[in-house]
């Protein structure tokens, strides 16, 4: 995850920094220091970010030629 993606997904699952900080059982610093491309999380503190993320119904589309990118799963949809 990329912190632009970062911010993507918090935007479609309508959700603060400090939200994710609590779901993801990171501090805050760690989100706001990652959108702004100021340090990367160490590898856990970002797998819980992006799991928190996919909770609320995030998909991740990696890159595949045309950028990577987020978009939210339509209810009931697997993903």
């Amino acid at each position: 995850m990329s912190p632009e993606q970062c911010r993507a997904a918090r935007g479609l699952a309508n959700i603060s920094q400090d939200d994710l900080a609590k779901a993801a059982s990171v501090g805050l610093s760690t989100v706001r220091n990652f959108e702004a491309g100021r340090s990367t999380p160490v590898a856990n503190n970002l797998a819980a970010m992006i799991k928190a993320l996919e909770a609320t119904g995030v998909i991740f589309i990696p890159e595949n030629g045309g950028g990577a990118g987020v978009r939210l799963a339509k209810p009931g949809v697997s993903k």
